[in-house]
């Protein structure tokens, strides 16, 4: 008798865990590439009041005979089935057809400077807590020109390729490369031969017209700068940044990147569309779109995956197991105020 009450009381608990995810569904489903969540359940365990035992030559064998003790939550499974893509007429929105999340930099540190115990500048480390990745693609610049999610972080990419700048007289050429993994704020000065040709590295997924300046040592040994005004900045499908200069030469310079996991259903939810890496989403591969990853839609943005019509109907069948399992408690405090006026 006091089984029921105590299984019907794990089934009311876990079903209002079931309707609380299905409320967040309902909630978020016109959030920008919002991930659906699903309420598995499973049962906890059984008392065995019975155990089976084998045929034998004169009767047959037989099963054991168990009574459930409750339900538990087995997992809530993230759905990261893409969803489906909403036009904007907006050139900074991005969608991501396929696998991918836009790396961000969450701490702001990435690329920086510093200066260690022993006074050397050295780039400061960082770590998978630095990044947190995301598929809402509503992307716009900030007051310096760079490329920031809503929420005003910077989003990563990598430098691709050099702009060229002609020194005139001397001769020779040198070649100056920054490298960087991820996207860096990196700030520098090259000394070099007249008459070369420079190779300047962009530094952050950074879009504005304010010029690139250069700085090099002209014949009379004096630092020169001169900047590179380029405009007319477009992303394409595979993440390139390209702009033009005031001659019309197009460049490319720099490059989106995007991650995927080999378990990105394993990722946690950090808020602000944000996930994070966990201990079972496996190493992050950070890549370029296009390359064994989904491409990038400009003026475009990933909608929400949750289906309404199957949250509501999954609230009706949450609801009726609340209240079958409700039944079953005063049911069973029924059947216990029978038992007790036996006595009478």
């Amino acid at each position: 008798m006091m089984r029921s009450l105590f299984s019907a009381v794990s089934g009311l608990r876990n079903n209002q865990t079931a309707m609380d995810v299905i409320g967040n569904n309902i909630s978020n489903v016109n959030t920008t590439g919002f991930k659906a969540s699903r309420t598995l359940f499973q049962d906890i365990f059984s008392q065995t009041l019975v155990a089976a035992s084998p045929p034998t030559g004169t009767l047959g064998g037989r099963n054991p005979q168990q009574v459930g003790l409750g339900v538990t939550i087995g997992g809530i499974a993230l759905d990261m089935t893409e969803g489906s893509t909403q036009s904007t007429s907006n050139p900074l929105d991005f969608a991501i057809s396929g696998e991918g999340f836009f790396v961000v930099d969450m701490n702001g540190v990435l690329g920086r400077y510093v200066t260690n115990e022993d006074g050397d500048t050295v780039q400061a480390p960082y770590s998978n807590d630095s990044f947190v990745f995301t598929r809402a693609g509503a992307l716009t610049l900030d007051a310096d020109g760079y490329l920031v999610t809503q929420n005003g972080h910077r989003v990563v990419g990598v430098l691709q390729q050099f702009v060229e700048v002609d020194v005139e007289s001397g001769t020779g050429e040198v070649t100056t490369e920054m490298r960087s993994i991820l996207d860096s704020a990196i700030d520098w000065e090259t000394v070099m031969d007249p008459d070369s040709d420079l190779n300047v590295t962009f530094s952050q997924v950074r879009i504005s017209g304010k010029g690139v300046p250069v700085k090099y040592l002209n014949e009379a040994g004096e630092v020169v700068e001169e900047t590179v005004d380029l405009s007319n900045y477009k992303i394409d499908e595979k993440g390139f940044i390209t702009a033009m200069d005031e001659d019309g030469k197009t460049y490319t310079i720099g490059r989106l990147v995007l991650a995927t996991f080999p378990n990105a259903a394993g990722v946690e939810k950090i808020g602000q569309s944000y996930y994070r890496q966990s201990q079972n989403t496996g190493a992050v591969n950070i890549n370029f779109a296009g390359e064994g990853r989904g491409v990038l839609k400009s003026g475009a943005l990933e909608m929400s995956n949750v289906d309404l019509a199957n949250e509501l109907t999954n609230m009706i069948i949450t609801q009726r197991s609340f209240q079958a399992n409700s039944r079953v408690i005063t049911t069973s405090d029924t059947m216990l105020e029978e038992l007790i006026n036996l006595k009478r």
